[in-house]
């Protein structure tokens, strides 16, 4: 077959699919002017000059509104004067302040069949919704309706179940705090803990594994204990294109000589180098190398990678006692050394750094980085919690960081890096299928009805529950659901199983197209819009991925009055559903925020004098108890753990994916074609494979393959991916998140957390047929 890579030059073999593939070397270093310019095409060709510097200026300020991107923290005590934000934060900007609007004349020259034929791109840059739409059974287009009678459609729809359990109730990490309460307050005073959310599929690992070792879900640092570590390990993550203002931060703790280890499948710009757009150096292009030890690791190969470290730290331990564990921290803090020592014991070294696949040499030179320092961080992302091992892996960087004592120190911790922006927050705010029964009993005591105590659905569960036909309606607040989810095919079919689905969107996406019997969207408002309630401009909070919650204000005004805000529409519908019967004041909620935020303080921990302290700048800090040094753990005390480390046996024809963003992106919202940092161009079905790979399965880099998944023996393909040669680790391949979800199998989830295995998918490869 013909190659594919081109300089510019149209793929003339599949036109309507292919754009013009064009391959450039990866770019050494993030950020620079680049960034800059980069921001400003897509902010200014998203809306005019005047509303696109309105937007941008106030963006992450003190008194603006919180980038609706990742929840990376802002500074404690500053912002910067010139630009609080990144690329992909303007990125972000631009997509949700758009001028550009989808209105009711749009719906009614766009069938859904012909909108189900665009890309998740080009559905995204139609536009803002504007109003409410209603598609009826059997309809082939959305219609306009109004937003009372669309309320009344889902509250008789909901009142005629035969059990709260037959309607799930799914959230996105964009909500806001208050959003999320009234929103977890109604589902459960409906009757039912059917809440699954984002979580379930990127960081649930992250807490499961962090509340079982440690007695907290969440991680234990600050921004400023980067600036004073020893060292920084940044594991299963890509900060540059991910959490971009990370590197700010590692640019700082490289001028105070703390080291880095970065750890990933890819050579990644962003762990490479940095240059900062904001300071003379940035300006000439003069950048900061970041990471000083790069582990070029298998595909899940980090179990095997930590397990290593662990047994050179012991014989360091053993040669010098003292030297190198904190022996007062554990056994004063701690359980289950002797058993965990024993473990590493029997382990195979040699055959340990074989399974994580990094060089012998680096491996020992981080080994001897956490032999000799004693302050360390790990941070991780979805590179490590969407395995099969996930907790495992999670709770064995728990096991480096209780031998070192680097738990509830200056400069040392767990950071677990949260994608989307309010994701902890709306965890802190009760949305969860398996609530604890203080949350519930503080839920009760405060309005007195009893919520429930039977656990509901997460994500894969309320997906196999729509196909089983046990769940009639799902209602979505916020997020593109089918786009995030595993196994599309599977969960499409889940999806026009069901009697009614809602969504409550900014933009029309692919889960508006893919929908049950009948279908509504809410059009909500975003971060960037002005709130005016009665008058008075409202202001709703986040968390972000250090527990400060702060506030959020709006700026810019709506694309259209028809829009509501999530809290409005949550009170709403509370009332066209429960009426009368209802223990909660949904009339006042929605008329000021502030009696919201009081009821919070009265109910969660950690949130009283809520609407005092969140109006002091920059917001307030919840309890951690890691970094007090102290553990919620049932007995008070953390535990090591032991896990095997598992080969993952392949066939000749096998090979691992892992699902991955381009850089012009952020979850499933697309803003280009482009990945500019990995120098691929104007195309995503692509797949990197190594090219030793690429030669001895007879392929050739631009051919055009097919992926299939064989998962419980059902056949999952993916067709038209161009393979592209990458430095990546044999038997080991990469491609874009949503368009290969498809191979994602529904029942290959991570222990315990259930959290889809996006990372580590069993694939084959075979030539495209035409």
């Amino acid at each position: 077959m013909k190659s594919l890579l081109t300089n510019n030059i149209p793929l003339a073999e599949n036109p309507e699919r292919f754009t013009g593939l064009r391959l450039q070397r990866p770019e050494k270093v993030a950020g620079g002017l680049k960034a800059v310019f980069n921001s400003a095409k897509y902010v200014f060709g998203a809306m005019n000059i005047m509303r696109g510097i309105k937007a941008l200026g106030k963006l992450n300020q003190f008194d603006g509104p919180d980038c609706p991107g990742c929840a990376w923290p802002d500074p404690d005590r500053e912002r910067s004067s010139i630009a609080e934000y990144c690329e992909n934060g303007a990125k972000a900007i631009a997509e949700e302040s758009t001028t550009r609007i989808v209105n009711a004349n749009f719906f009614k020259n766009n069938s859904i069949y012909d909108l189900s034929k665009l890309s998740d791109y080009e559905i995204g840059q139609k536009g803002r919704l504007t109003q409410p739409m209603y598609l009826k059974e059997g309809a082939a287009n959305y219609e306009p309706i109004d937003w009372d009678v669309a309320f009344d459609i889902i509250g008789n729809k909901l009142n005629s179940l035969i059990t709260p359990d037959e309607a799930v109730f799914y959230t996105s990490g964009r909500a806001s705090n208050e959003a999320a309460f009234l929103y977890q307050l109604f589902v459960r005073e409906y009757g039912t803990n059917n809440l699954p959310d984002c979580s379930n599929m990127c960081h649930e690992s992250s807490g499961v594994a962090l509340s079982e070792s440690l007695g907290i879900g969440k991680g234990s640092v600050k921004l400023e204990d980067f600036y004073v570590a020893e060292v920084i390990i940044i594991m299963g993550q890509n900060p540059g294109t991910n959490h971009p203002r990370m590197l700010t931060a590692l640019q700082k703790a490289k001028e105070n000589k703390v080291k880095i280890i970065s750890v990933n499948p890819l050579k990644e710009t962003g762990l490479l180098a940095f240059s900062y757009p904001q300071n003379v150096k940035g300006i000439f292009g003069i950048s900061t190398a970041l990471t000083d030890i790069y582990l070029q690791i298998k595909i899940n190969g980090d179990l095997a990678l930590l397990k290593g470290f662990a047994i050179l730290m012991l014989e360091a331990e053993l040669k010098n006692p003292g030297s190198v564990f904190d022996n007062e921290f554990i056994e004063s803090n701690t359980e289950g050394l002797t058993e965990y020592i024993r473990h590493l014991k029997q382990q195979d070294l040699k055959g340990l750094i074989e399974s994580s696949g990094v060089e012998e040499e680096s491996f020992y030179a981080a080994a001897e980085l956490l032999i000799n320092k004693k302050k360390i961080i790990i941070c991780w992302a979805m590179g490590l919690t969407q395995h099969k091992n996930a907790v495992d892996t999670i709770k064995e960087i728990v096991n480096i960081l209780l031998l070192k004592g680097s738990i509830g120190k200056s400069g040392a911790g767990t950071c677990p890096v949260r994608g989307h922006s309010n994701v902890q927050g709306d965890r802190t705010m009760g949305i969860y299928e398996k609530p604890s029964l203080q949350f519930l009993n503080a839920i009760e005591k405060k309005y007195n009805f009893s919520p429930p105590a039977k656990h509901g659905y997460d994500t894969v569960a309320s997906i196999h529950a729509m196909n089983e036909k046990k769940v009639k309606v799902f209602f979505a607040l916020g997020g593109n659901f089918l786009s995030a989810t595993p196994d599309t095919k599977f969960t499409s079919e889940a999806m026009r199983k069901c009697d009614l689905t809602v969504h409550v969107s900014t933009k029309l996406n692919r889960s508006h197209l893919i929908h049950g019997k009948e279908a509504i969207i809410f059009p909500c408002l975003g971060r960037t819009d002005i709130d005016l309630v009665n008058g008075k401009e409202q202001f709703v909070t986040v968390e972000n991925s250090m527990g400060i919650v702060h506030s959020s204000r709006g700026n810019l005004h709506p694309v259209s009055k028809n829009i509501l805000s999530e809290p409005v529409i949550v009170c709403k519908l509370a009332l066209a559903t429960l009426g009368l019967t209802s223990k909660v004041p949904w009339h006042d909620y929605m008329l000021d925020y502030d009696t919201i935020r009081n009821d919070i303080a009265d109910t969660i921990d950690g949130f009283e004098n809520y609407n005092i302290r969140v109006r002091k700048t920059g917001g307030f800090y919840l309890p951690n108890c890691n970094r007090d040094g102290k553990f919620n753990t049932i007995n008070g005390i953390a535990k090591f753990n032991i896990a095997k480390v598992s080969e993952n046996v392949l066939e000749d024809d096998d090979y691992i994916m892992m699902t991955i963003r381009s850089h012009d992106q952020f979850n499933t919202t697309i803003y280009g074609l482009n990945d500019r940092y990995r120098g691929i161009f104007n195309e995503r079905r692509v797949i990197l494979m190594n090219k030793k790979d690429i030669k001895n399965a007879g392929f050739n880099g631009g051919e055009v393959i097919d992926i299939f998944n064989y998962h419980e023996n059902i056949e999952r393909a993916a067709h038209g991916f161009i393979i592209v040669p990458f430095d990546i680790p044999q038997k080991c391949t990469a491609t874009y998140f949503p368009e290969t979800n498809v191979l994602v199998p529904i029942n290959s989830t991570a222990d315990k957390s259930n959290t889809p295995t996006s990372k580590m998918v069993i694939i084959k490869i075979k030539k495209a047929v035409k």
